[in-house]
């Protein structure tokens, strides 16, 4: 059995990931509106496209926690909780309408219609990868489908499948917006993880040990640095850990940061070196390093405790290692950064317990 597969499998033994302790209390639940469930809108986009439901539960999870969000785009222009997108690079929305006869405008902002346009989008890769009806009932079997919906290549496509499948052999317990439960029962996995092309070995960060790397392309940086590194901001993703690192892969992007933690256990990807000048914060680009947080601003479900301990310890390191002094004058958020229009880390980020932490 592949490594990837026995390490998901022990997952599949183990309670779900704490939401952590530290994050506040969630925005008051929507009233339901008339039409299906959520539960009815998996169920039956699983059924009309061929589609095991509880993968597409699973790839709504992580893209999304399974919110909408009411219609608004992710950090890489995605919609809905099934995340479908609309960039120069990535185009799922528009082939979710081709292949549903949807209007786009309905995809991106009824979460039914949503629903369905991923579970089409998902068969369609399927029937690309030459999936046929037995290997389609087999929720192992999806794995590479699920690779290539992520929109990634090589070891950042790995990365965004296995986080997947580490939620099909952990189970779900999520909650739609307007309160509705969906769950997925935990089970023994071991997708064949030989079927997506991994470029090469794992690779490590340059500038912190416990981080692995995934450079972001060149367009999205610049070279060396002309200011003094004299401060540390914090951003949230607004989209998914994998979908993020594929983002500032992405020529088109124009966007990166230093550093993207994830959400379920706080592992950390570096995509531009610290001498580096990632674009991330306008203005105070050349001055800074930039850590971003798997998540939405909305929702404090993605706040984890592990999260902020791994952020924190993040922190700690640029901050010995830069001389950065380790207070709110030069650890700030997005939103407090000279010159910026964005609202993140948001409400939900809890900066008494994020300091306490990093000041260990």
């Amino acid at each position: 059995m592949p490594a990837v597969a026995v390490a998901l499998a022990v997952l599949a033994s183990g309670a779900l990931l704490a939401t952590g302790t530290t994050a506040t209390a969630g925005p008051a639940e929507k009233a339901r509106p008339a039409g299906p469930t959520m539960n009815d809108s998996f169920a039956s986009a699983a059924e009309e496209y061929g589609v095991p439901r509880d993968v597409l539960v699973s790839l709504g999870h992580s893209e999304t926690h399974l919110d909408g969000h009411d219609g608004k785009p992710s950090q890489a222009n995605g919609y809905g909780v099934m995340h479908l997108v609309s960039n120069p690079a990535r185009h799922t929305l528009e082939k979710a309408a081709k292949l549903t006869g949807r209007p786009v405008a309905e995809l991106r902002e009824d979460t039914d219609a949503n629903i369905h346009g991923g579970a089409a989008v998902l068969r369609a890769y399927a029937d690309q990868l030459g999936m046929d009806a037995a290997e389609r009932g087999d929720t192992d079997a999806w794995y590479p489908a699920v690779a290539r919906y992520g929109g990634a290549r090589g070891a950042t496509a790995r990365l965004y499948a296995d986080d997947v499948y580490t939620f099909l052999a952990k189970g779900v317990r999520g909650k739609a917006p307007d309160g509705e439960r969906v769950s997925v029962r935990a089970r023994h996995i071991a997708p064949d993880t030989s079927k997506v092309a991994k470029s090469g070995p794992e690779a490590k960060s340059p500038d912190y040990p416990d981080a692995k790397w995934a450079a972001a392309h060149a367009n999205n940086f610049a070279t060396g640095r002309t200011e003094q590194l004299n401060k540390i901001i914090i951003h949230v993703t607004q989209g998914s850990y994998a979908g993020s690192i594929s983002w500032f892969q992405n020529p088109d992007a124009q966007v990166s940061s230093h550093y993207v933690v994830r959400s379920k256990d706080g592992e950390v990807t570096q995509t531009v070196r610290d001498g580096d000048t990632a674009y991330h914060a306008r203005s105070a680009n050349a001055s800074s390093v930039g850590i971003e947080h798997e998540g939405y601003v909305d929702d404090p479900s993605w706040f984890t405790d592990a999260m902020y301990r791994s952020s924190a310890e993040l922190t700690r390191h640029l901050a010995d290692e830069h001389g950065i002094p380790l207070d709110r004058d030069h650890l700030i958020g997005h939103s407090e950064a000279p010159g910026n229009d964005h609202t993140d880390p948001g409400p939900h980020w809890n900066w008494d317990t994020y300091m306490k932490l990093v000041k260990g």
